[in-house]
């Protein structure tokens, strides 16, 4: 079987699942849950199909390699939605906040086909630099290494960040809920209001770019198709980058000031602040 169309069996019982899951539990954060999950099965497929029809090493070292960077990404982020309860059956509170400025139907519509169904499709897009390596095997290169090497910096980064944020809440709830400015403002959050966001996009360009170097191995472009997963995924994290400050400017009038002085997402110089009257 052609190890594509086993992913996106996969992924249709992903999708069965979640959407049947969501109607159950009136909880639509199933595919949360799968996030940092089935992504890593799917191209441990590819890599599996590339092992098993390989000619030698030197000819999977690449997909291995695009293997285990996965694995890692998904390590780090099933640990990190784990420690803040996300398999204990915590909604996203964006969710329930779109919930309550949808009528029922039209949040069970976009419960089906964004939540769900695109969002799953995205997972797989994602993956696919790795079908694109499965089928122009080469020998690891240069360009290879530098690629890979540069996700692991990504992932460190995502490590870094996601730390300092989970210290600053650990710390605003030991303070009783309160602890000005109200979201963290140090650290890497003092370059970019969503460095996290940032090292995530950033890994699957890179993962993208190592799938395209297999491809240029054998004579190709650098540009190829499997190019929509990391541009849909950069435009995913926007619109929910926009969402998410929207209801942060809303609780926190510092949020205005902070967002006028730090990139909201690579990391950046901060812009100066504006001088106050009594400093002027």
């Amino acid at each position: 079987m052609d190890p594509f169309l086993l992913v996106l069996i996969v992924a249709g019982a992903a999708s069965a699942f979640c959407w049947i899951a969501s109607l159950i539990t009136k909880d639509t954060s199933w595919v949360d849950r799968l996030w940092s999950i089935v992504p890593v099965v799917y191209v441990w497929i590819f890599a599996i199909a590339g092992i098993a029809g390989a000619e030698s090493v030197e000819s999977v070292a690449r997909l291995l390699v695009m293997a285990v960077l996965v694995t890692a990404w998904g390590a780090r982020l099933t640990f990190n939605f784990a420690r803040k309860g996300g398999y204990t059956g915590v909604e996203d509170y964006r969710w329930a906040i779109l919930r309550g400025r949808m009528s029922r139907g039209q949040f069970q519509l976009f419960n089906l086909f964004f939540i769900v169904l695109y969002q799953n499709a995205l997972l797989v897009l994602i993956t696919l630099p790795a079908y694109i390596a499965f089928q122009h095997p080469s020998p690891f290169t240069g360009w290879d290494a530098a690629f890979a090497v540069l996700f692991t910096a990504f992932l460190i980064g995502e490590f870094v960040a996601d730390q300092q944020q989970w210290s600053f809440h650990k710390a605003k709830k030991a303070a009783g809920g309160a602890l000005a400015p109200g979201f963290v403002t140090t650290g890497l959050f003092a370059h970019s209001r969503h460095p996290n966001y940032f090292f995530e996009q950033a890994q699957w360009w890179a993962f993208y770019a190592i799938g395209a170097v297999a491809l240029v191995a054998d004579g190709g472009s650098w540009l190829n198709w499997t190019i929509v997963g990391a541009a849909l995924l950069t435009v995913l994290f926007i619109g929910s980058t926009i969402f998410t400050e929207s209801i942060t400017a809303a609780k926190y009038p510092e949020y205005a000031e902070y967002r006028r002085t730090t990139s909201m997402l690579v990391p950046l110089p901060r812009r100066r602040r504006r001088k106050s009257p009594e400093t002027a």
